[in-house]
C-alpha cells in the first residue's frame, strides 16, 4: 500500500492506495503546530480505525508534498521515526516528475502545482488546465506536450468569505451554501450569491482567457477541477470539463513510481 500526503495551507489530504486504485481517502486541517509524534498518533488512527483498510495491509511507500514548511519538517521526521524502513518520496528540487517547468523561476512553482500538472496530462492528456479550489483558487496551464507553461492564483472562496466578515461592518460570516435566487432576498444570500456565482464567473472568465493563449483551438481544452471546495462551484462554472477530487494523490503516486527504489 502506498500513502500519498498532500500538505496544503488550509486542509491536508491524505490516500491510500492498492496499485493505480485509491482504496481509502482522509481529509484533515493542516497545523504546523503539530509534532511528529502527533501527525504518527493521527496518521495510524485513521488507517488503524476504518475497515477498509485491514489488520494485514501494509505502508510500503510514502509520496508526500507540502506547501508548509513546518509541516513538512515534521513529516521528514515521522518518515525517519515510524516508516524508517519504508521508502518515502518528498517532492521537491531534484525529484524526478517528468514535467518541464517553462517559468521565469521554476523554483517558485509549488509542489502541488507540478504534481497536478503530471496527473492531469497523465490522465487527460494536453493542452489542459487545472483549476485548485483550495486556500487560494490555482490556475496551472499544461500543453500538448505535457509541459507546466504558467498560470495563475486568486484569493480563495474560503479566504473571500473571511476578508467579507471581518471588514464588512454589518456583514458576517456565512455557510458556503447555493442560494434560493441568484438577486438574494437578504444579506446572507447576498452574500452567498456574491461568492458562488462571482467565483464560478472568475473561473469562467479565467479560463476562456487561457485556453485562447494555450491553443488555437480553445475547445480542444480540457479543463479539469480539483480541491476541497471544487464541488460549491461545479454546477455554476460552465467551462469546467471533469471534476477529479484526488488529482494531487493521484500525481504523488506517480511520482512516486518514478523515484521509488529498484528491488
Amino acid at each position: 500500500m502506498l500513502l500519498t500526503i498532500d500538505v496544503g495551507n488550509t486542509q491536508t489530504t491524505l490516500g491510500l492506495f492498492d496499485g493505480e486504485e485509491i482504496v481509502e481517502h482522509w481529509r484533515i486541517s493542516t497545523d504546523p503546530r503539530r509534532t511528529a509524534d502527533e501527525l504518527a498518533v493521527l496518521m495510524h488512527g485513521l488507517m488503524g480505525s476504518h475497515p477498509v483498510v485491514s489488520a494485514e495491509d501494509r505502508v510500503e511507500g510514502l509520496a508526500i508534498c507540502s506547501s508548509v514548511p513546518a509541516v513538512l519538517h515534521e513529516l521528514r521526521e515521522v518518515t525517519r521515526r515510524y516508516y524508517g524502513d519504508v521508502p518515502a518520496v518528498i517532492v521537491e528540487p531534484g525529484v524526478k516528475t517528468g514535467v518541464h517547468v517553462l517559468m521565469d523561476n521554476p523554483k517558485e512553482v509549488g509542489a502541488d502545482r507540478i504534481v497536478n500538472a503530471l496527473a492531469a496530462n497523465h490522465l487527460y492528456g494536453g493542452p489542459c488546465i487545472v483549476v485548485d479550489f483550495g486556500t487560494a483558487t490555482t490556475f496551472d496551464a499544461i500543453n500538448e506536450r505535457g509541459d507546466y507553461v504558467g498560470g495563475a492564483i486568486a484569493p480563495g472562496i474560503e479566504i473571500s468569505v473571511e476578508a467579507l466578515g471581518v471588514r464588512g461592518a454589518q456583514l458576517r460570516k456565512i455557510e458556503l451554501a447555493r442560494p434560493r435566487n441568484v438577486i438574494g432576498k437578504n444579506t446572507v444570500e447576498g452574500m452567498q450569491s456574491g461568492i458562488l456565482y462571482g467565483f464560478a464567473g472568475q473561473v469562467d472568465g479565467l479560463v476562456n482567457r487561457m485556453a485562447k493563449e494555450l491553443s488555437k483551438d480553445p475547445d480542444d481544452v480540457q479543463v479539469i477541477a480539483t480541491g476541497g471546495l471544487a464541488p460549491l462551484v461545479l454546477g455554476e462554472a460552465t467551462t469546467i470539463d471533469v471534476h477529479e477530487p484526488w488529482l494531487t494523490l493521484i500525481g504523488l503516486r506517480l511520482v512516486y513510481e518514478r523515484n521509488k527504489p529498484a528491488t
